[in-house]
């Protein structure tokens, strides 16, 4: 009878103390989120990225009209470099992260759309600098966030490298009006 008692009790504990560590972890991310010191400081200080850019940058305010398409971010990578797997997906991680950050604040009905499809991220080669450069360029000039991210040296490859461009979350046609002649990575 007291196994009986303790094995319910474990479990009404075990239960109960899930819920609110869960309700906790949400509060503090909502609370992390809401904190804009958090959202610049982390990114700077934490990941490889190197912005000299203003807030907005070159982007205007709502550059996007609202679509109910598709959209999706495109994270190009460039293959001359030769990093290996782990960078690469290192350096994904911060372009994805980067043009979501810049998004959210200038265009926030696009990434409520991306979010409502699934956020769809899908990785391209591209074979130089130069190429990527083009390619924001005219994302920019479409009015598509698009973040080039610059590696901080400490590991593979030079220090100030251009690694991986984010393009999007935007709707998916016009994305592949600047990226649908690259091949998957």
């Amino acid at each position: 009878m007291l196994t009986l008692f303790a094995v319910a009790v474990a479990l009404v504990s075990g239960t109960a103390g899930y819920y609110l560590a869960t309700l906790q972890g949400f509060s503090t991310t909502v609370r992390l989120l809401e904190d804009s010191r958090y959202d610049e400081t982390t990114l700077k200080n934490e990941s490889d990225i190197d912005s000299d850019e203003e807030e907005e940058g070159p982007y205007p305010s709502s550059a996007l009209p609202e679509s109910s398409e598709e959209h999706k971010l495109v994270l190009v990578v460039r293959t001359d470099l030769g990093m290996g797997k782990g960078k690469m997906a290192a350096q994904c991680s911060h372009a994805s992260l980067a043009c979501y950050k810049r998004a959210v604040k200038i265009m926030p009905k696009t990434i409520e759309t991306w979010e409502s499809y699934g956020q769809a991220k899908i990785a391209l080669k591209c074979v130089s600098e130069e190429d990527m450069l083009m390619l924001q360029a005219t994302a920019i000039s479409l009015g598509l966030v698009a973040e080039v991210i610059h590696d901080a040296g400490r590991t593979q490859i030079a220090a100030g490298s251009a690694t991986v461009l984010g393009i999007g979350p935007g709707p998916k046609s016009l994305i592949n009006t600047v990226t649908g002649h690259l091949s998957l990575l």
